[in-house]
């Protein structure tokens, strides 16, 4: 569980979108936080005027030696981390046969791989306070694919899975894993964020290129408020029973609730051969 007496927040990718906007929430509070960035003066505003209470630190997660200085110097500072948010990670839009292999890789040394890293380089001072809450930052693309955006739901799906069995290994420890799905929200995910393929393949343009285009379209209209979400996941943090997931935004509830009946959809009609797979029962 968070401890709530003036907790220290580390939170990844400020610059911009939610970990700016829950950088500054913390701050208002009148919590302590460190602010990080590949590029720290692109989070100096965040931290004007905050005194003692902020620390603005340059972090690019796939490096290793940066986590490492960013948590040793949190520890120094302010002697604990209570949150730790995973949020930095960015989009890649290509068909499957279209990914280039090595954007593909520098996607999942950031998104999952660097959010692997942080978590392990906090867990020990998480352990030996016996309190902390990790907050991943997924996407209701965690739960639900479309065409154009396979490798960033590779991504998230992993995350889904490692953020599952961390809640296991580390609730007996006091420690709390807060998973949170945004559906479409107006950040630079779909804009100035988002990477391509250059290769594109006419066979796929009725899919993957269709869905290319229309998040470009959408970027900056989507319903999703980033401030609104940044204190959804403040509210969350602050509940003595957290959830292990967190929706954000109607879409994503709608498409979280639609991918639920389609795979019960499939459970219960193929449910005969499913069953059918085991020894039956005379031969157990």
């Amino acid at each position: 569980m968070m401890n709530r007496e003036n907790p220290v927040w580390l939170i990844t990718g400020c610059s911009t979108g939610f970990g700016r906007e829950l950088a500054k929430l913390v701050l208002a509070r009148g919590w302590r936080a460190v602010v990080t960035a590949r590029d720290p003066e692109k989070v100096a505003d965040i931290a004007a005027g905050q005194g003692d209470r902020v620390l603005v630190l340059p972090l690019d997660v796939t490096k290793p030696d940066q986590i490492n200085s960013a948590v040793a110097d949190t520890i120094s500072k302010f002697s604990r981390i209570d949150v730790l948010v995973n949020n930095a990670g960015y989009g890649y839009l290509a068909a499957i046969e279209e990914g280039e292999d090595a954007a593909v890789r520098a996607m999942f040394d950031t998104n999952v791989f660097g959010l692997i890293d942080m978590t392990k380089a906090v867990l020990p001072a998480m352990r030996k306070q016996r309190s902390g809450l990790i907050v991943n930052v997924s996407s209701i693309g965690g739960i639900t694919s479309f065409g154009a955006t396979g490798y960033y739901h590779g991504t998230k799906y992993a995350v889904e899975g490692i953020s599952e069995s961390l809640a296991l290994e580390v609730k007996p420890l006091g420690i709390d894993v807060l998973i949170v799905e945004p559906g479409p929200f107006r950040t630079n995910w779909a804009g100035q964020s988002i990477q391509q393929s250059t290769d594109r393949i006419d066979d796929y343009a009725d899919t993957a290129g269709v869905r290319r285009q229309q998040t470009s379209e959408r970027s900056g209209s989507q319903a999703g408020d980033p401030v609104r979400a940044a204190q959804a996941i403040i509210d969350t943090a602050l509940s003595d029973t957290p959830p292990l997931r967190l929706l954000l935004g109607a879409a994503a509830l709608e498409l979280a609730h639609k991918k639920l009946d389609f795979m019960r959809h499939d459970f219960d009609t193929w449910e005969a051969t499913t069953l059918g797979a085991d020894f039956p029962e005379n031969e157990r």
